[in-house]
């Protein structure tokens, strides 16, 4: 778990009790588990051990937690990485200045990978599709920016002012290659999301829809062809719990 966002620059975060998983260590402010420490210490470097965290063979698959908005900051220039980054990305970083009632925030499934792949893939799919970070700064709420491959990545980074930086295939601050991040004051949230997870996430959302519309005996005739409309109501329920499958939602009724 880290309190540190490589994204938390002022103009892309906006709301302090968000918290997202990450494939990225971010490197700063962060804790991990016992078991885990006893793993890696034996391994751990002399120096760039952040570096070291990053690469596949030592994250073994596993996921950080980290908030939209930092509660820790990068200080200065001086240090082992002699600045690199901190004038164009780090300086503009902005810490959260209200508290929250963690204790009171249901976040039992950001404990969950299975979870939490459903209530996030169920968010991006109902985003409306953008082509470029000029079309996503005219758009207010969620909306989707699809890119192909590394170069798409750097360019549509490039233009929203974020990192391009990847480490072992990962980007910063990526779930899945998903980079999230705020625009227009917070009015407006993007996901820079691989075409891939963007396609696996609508059609997902538009099994999970049409399911629950046979085992309910709707009719599943004047259904969206791209299925965006059913994604977008399905996902309604998403912003407030995660995704069940029929079956797990008349076991709960």
């Amino acid at each position: 778990m880290s309190s540190w966002n490589d994204n938390g620059q002022a103009q892309f975060v906006s709301d302090p009790t968000a918290v997202y998983r990450s494939d990225f260590f971010p490197g700063l402010g962060w804790m991990l588990t016992r078991h885990t420490w006893l793993e890696l210490r034996a391994s751990w470097p002399a120096a760039f051990w952040d570096d070291w965290m990053r690469g596949a063979e030592t994250r073994a698959g596993r996921q950080c937690v980290r908030p939209e908005v930092c509660r820790t900051y990068n200080f200065g220039k001086k240090g082992t990485s002699k600045g690199q980054f901190f004038s164009q990305y780090l300086a503009g970083v902005t810490l959260s200045t209200e508290w929250v009632a963690w204790t009171r925030q249901d976040l039992a499934f950001m404990g969950d990978a299975d979870a939490y792949r459903r209530y996030f893939s169920a968010q991006v799919a109902a985003a409306t599709p953008v082509e470029s970070a000029d079309a996503a700064r005219a758009t207010t709420g969620d909306v989707a920016l699809p890119y192909d491959d590394r170069v798409a990545f750097s360019r549509h980074a490039t233009a929203l002012g974020i990192f391009k930086e990847w480490k072992d295939g990962v980007p910063r601050a990526a779930y899945e290659g998903v980079v999230t991040l705020r625009l227009n004051d917070g009015a407006t949230r993007l996901f820079l999301v691989p075409s891939a997870f963007l396609g696996a996430a609508r059609a997902q959302l538009i099994a999970q829809s049409r399911a629950e519309r046979a085992w309910s005996g709707e009719d599943d005739e004047g259904a969206s062809s791209d299925g965006a409309e059913e994604a977008r109501e399905r996902a309604k329920r998403a912003d407030v719990e995660p995704l069940m499958s029929p079956d797990e939602r008349r076991d709960d009724a």
